[in-house]
């Protein structure tokens, strides 16, 4: 499915470290220019403030599709965010997907984003979609995973029905306890539900 550009709603000053971070990646592709662009596709907590404007993290969390040799004390912007508390931003050199729950088409409907100071003929940077995001939270699910689920259903980016449809079809790749996450998938689609409901409900 073609991916629309996301309306953005990251702190500016964030938006400016992830944007140095990401031009430093670039940088480190070498001189020498590719046929085709290296992606570097954004999961976790980065992910969710581009699309949210909540919880500012402090990590990176993106696959490269691309060995690339990348020093991690390079990859760390000192930054202060809109209420003026100094914060530090780091690209995760550790990021494994490996025990996600991902869809298979998860990278190829990616959304690509465009970052000042990052050429994209070079580095194509690309956030997972919302529903995406969603379903890769289901494997830990954790009471951040959960909240960051619900914040994502509170911007209206998800709903219950294509959350399970999509989590369900990403099972047969999934190495995991199977009976775990089947109830992790049921706990979030009434998660997603409620907050549906709020926002239906006048008087919340």
């Amino acid at each position: 499915m073609a991916a629309k550009p996301p309306l953005l709603r990251a702190d500016p000053e964030y938006l400016k470290a992830f944007s140095t971070i990401m031009a430093r990646i670039e940088r480190a592709l070498g001189a020498k220019r590719a046929t085709l662009p290296v992606t570097a596709c954004v999961a976790g907590g980065a992910a969710l403030h581009f699309y949210t404007g909540v919880r500012v993290s402090k990590d990176i969390d993106a696959k490269l599709m691309a060995r690339v040799l990348l020093d991690p004390s390079d990859l760390q912007v000192a930054y202060r965010d809109v209420d003026g508390h100094a914060r530090l931003l780091y690209f995760d050199t550790q990021y494994n997907d490996s025990f996600a729950l991902l869809h298979q088409n998860a990278y190829d409907d990616a959304v690509p984003i465009a970052l000042e100071g990052v050429d994209a003929r070079r580095l194509a940077v690309k956030l997972l979609t919302p529903l995406d995001l969603a379903v890769s939270k289901l494997s830990r699910f954790s009471a951040q995973d959960q909240s960051d689920i619900r914040a994502l259903a509170r911007e209206r980016l998800i709903d219950a029905a294509q959350l399970r449809r999509r989590a369900e079809e990403a099972l047969p790749d999934y190495v995991g306890n199977l009976d775990r996450i089947k109830k992790s998938i049921d706990i979030a689609c009434r998660v997603v539900k409620a907050e549906a409901g709020k926002k239906d409900d006048p008087t919340i």
